[in-house]
């Protein structure tokens, strides 16, 4: 029997895995979003694709530095919206705690994570998960125009863009 061929319904590219809550496991999440972004055809060096392996960075190394939990893994989610020029960045750990959004002195030479994130993302945020923990969210706006990556399917189907259901 032939293997069936499955087109996509919606213009959203995803990408989700899990990774150690270790410093490896945040180097590997970076690792593979950087790779996921040049597959997605975001081609690495830009602008773009740099602020979104930045912001994963970040938020990978906070899951690890300040939301591990012993024995717990930390989940990356990445979605891009094709017709919205959007990529959703989510990094989801087992612990509780909220992080906290904190201006470090000028002397510090840590905690500007989020900092960067803020300045770096349309918007971002924290929110509950199902079972323990939370997620912590970022939003990347690509600009329009023709660098906007392309949904294959869709711009050779002429289809308009249909967005999934809220998760």
């Amino acid at each position: 029997m032939p293997a069936l061929h499955h087109e996509p319904t919606s213009p959203t590219c995803v990408f989700a895995q899990r990774f150690s809550a270790t410093r490896r496991g945040a180097r590997l999440a970076r690792l593979l979003a950087a790779l996921q972004l040049a597959e997605w055809g975001l081609t690495r060096g830009t602008d773009d694709h740099d602020a979104v392996t930045l912001v994963v960075a970040e938020l990978a190394a906070n899951a690890v530095l300040h939301g591990r939990v012993a024995g717990r893994d930390f989940a990356l989610f990445l979605a891009y919206d094709t017709c919205g020029g959007l990529i959703r960045i989510e990094v989801a750990d087992t612990h509780p705690a909220q992080p906290a959004h904190v201006v470090p002195a000028p002397e510090e030479d840590h905690g500007r994570g989020l900092v960067l994130v803020d300045a770096l993302a349309a918007r971002w945020g924290v929110r509950e998960r199902v079972g323990p923990g939370k997620t912590v969210w970022a939003e990347y706006a690509l600009p329009a125009g023709p660098g906007r990556l392309a949904w294959p399917h869709a711009a050779q189907q002429g289809e308009p863009c249909r967005h999934p259901a809220p998760r």
